[in-house]
């Protein structure tokens, strides 16, 4: 019998990289990358995956041009209210994770409506890792911890690994069965490294906006022919 895949997370590199190559300006490869977030969650859809996380955009992007920023958070803002109509027909959820604080002002009400419009979808669970780093998501858990031992609603014995889970940005949702990376590079870059411990890792050489599904089915192909004996 096959394994399903319960969570499937993609680090969408590349997107500049195939604009570039093109002659285009940078940021114009997360317009041509949106066609394969579409292409991705569909097939979560299809293949009954009850949970996607792309990263979005990183702590460590703020570092890029202003001119790129701007373009790529306009874009974002207007492809997520673009999609809410589809993605309530089709029982998709969205939930943008990362450090709020970091949220644009013209995304945060925007963020807050699609959640709210997109709430009740139960087929999938879309999370858009947005202004996020794996290791800022470890401190941020870290502290709120912390701050409820000190106000006595924890004690040390209540820490569980379960129970980190709760206070990460994450949330107490299942952790990824498999990665899926493209653009060539074979690393993480502070994507979910406390929930990646026991993930498979399927890299790809295409740039983002070049995934296709005969890319995904070769993906989870590899996946159900993997071992996972969880150290056992």
């Amino acid at each position: 019998m096959n394994k399903k895949i319960n969570h499937l997370a993609c680090i969408m590199d590349g997107n500049r990289r195939w604009a570039k190559k093109r002659g285009l300006f940078a940021w114009l490869g997360h317009r041509e990358g949106m066609e394969a977030v579409r292409t991705v969650v569909n097939f979560c859809l299809e293949k009954n995956i009850n949970y996607l996380s792309l990263y979005a955009f990183s702590l460590e992007n703020f570092k890029r041009p202003s001119i790129e920023k701007k373009y790529l958070f306009n874009y974002l803002a207007e492809q997520a209210e673009e999609e809410v109509p589809l993605f309530i027909k089709k029982g998709v959820r969205v939930r943008f994770v990362g450090d709020r604080n970091y949220f644009p002002d013209s995304l945060r009400s925007v963020c807050a409506r699609v959640e709210k419009e997109t709430s009740n979808g139960k087929n999938l669970l879309l999370n858009l890792l947005f202004c996020y780093g794996a290791q800022q998501e470890l401190v941020a858990g870290i502290k709120g911890l912390v701050k409820d031992v000190k106000a006595g609603k924890l004690s040390e014995e209540d820490i569980t690994e379960e129970r980190i889970n709760d206070y990460l940005w994450m949330g107490a949702i299942p952790a990824p069965d498999l990665i899926i990376r493209t653009g060539g590079m074979q690393r993480l870059s502070n994507f979910l490294l406390y929930q990646s411990a026991y993930s498979e890792l399927c890299f790809f050489e295409c740039m983002w906006p070049d995934l296709s599904k005969d890319h995904l089915e070769k993906a989870i192909s590899s996946f159900e022919g993997s071992k996972r004996n969880f150290g056992v």
